[in-house]
């Protein structure tokens, strides 16, 4: 898997001949994907055949799929809201899901979500090789292992050392324990979804690393979310035999 970076570029404007609603007037908006390459310019969203964008359950037909670069929806409406995007990479790559915040704060904005790819599948080498050095990239990642640390970072006031067995280590419902050994057992390619569902997500609050270079994701786990660590159990216990 190699990184790249999908811009969601956002536009609104009020619609003044029309009503408000619950004093909130009216506007017109519209979406569109891009991707950047290297030197962060912008250049079409070449790596996705479709785009489909889940609008509020109070949209009609709330599910919009879009088969055309650059995968631009427009709506009326008078209220912003979490919006699910899945991105479908050509080649059958795969699903990549991303939240963007629709808001009416500016008149445009953009936001970068970074995704990974893979690169064993060869129209996606060729349309990867459009934003970066592709080989470069899969020659660094071949040379290195990629793995997910996982620190669980309890310890004893007094003693300094990790607790492991004399209190069991837990966080809302989730044994932080049995997660990580859980982690250990994942294929290659399942940590990838570990990485990716954790980068979606990430807040302030939590204690990750993500050196590119090296190949290493490094996460504490007693700093994520209970609903994030229930969902990377549910991840764990679905790809696990």
């Amino acid at each position: 898997m190699v990184p790249r970076t999908v811009r969601v570029k956002t536009s609104q404007h009020v619609l003044p001949d029309l009503p408000p609603v619950e004093n909130f007037p009216m506007r017109e908006w519209s979406i569109e994907i891009v991707q950047l390459d290297k030197d962060g310019n912008e250049i079409p969203a070449s790596l996705f055949e479709k785009v489909t964008y889940h609008l509020h359950p109070t949209f009609n037909n709330p599910n919009r799929t879009f088969t055309e670069l650059p995968f631009k929806i427009t709506e009326q409406g008078w209220g912003g809201f979490p919006l699910n995007i899945s991105l479908f990479l050509i080649d059958k790559g795969g699903e990549r899901k991303i939240t963007h915040d629709l808001n009416f704060l500016q008149d445009a904005y953009e936001v970068d979500h970074e995704i990974q790819v893979p690169h064993t599948k060869p129209t996606l080498v060729e349309e990867l090789a459009k934003s970066g050095p592709i080989e470069e990239e899969i020659a660094a990642i071949s040379n290195s292992k990629r793995k997910a640390t996982v620190a669980p970072s309890v310890v004893e006031p007094k003693t300094k050392r990790v607790k492991l067995s004399v209190t069991p280590m837990v966080k809302g419902d989730i044994d932080i324990e049995k997660l990580a050994f859980g982690l250990t057992k994942l294929k290659e390619d399942d940590l990838v979804g570990v990485v990716q569902m954790i980068t979606d997500n990430k807040t302030a609050e939590m204690n990750i690393t993500n050196d590119v270079e090296e190949g290493e994701f490094t996460m504490d786990l007693f700093s994520l979310p209970d609903s994030l660590l229930k969902s990377l159990w549910e991840y764990v216990e679905k790809n696990v035999e």
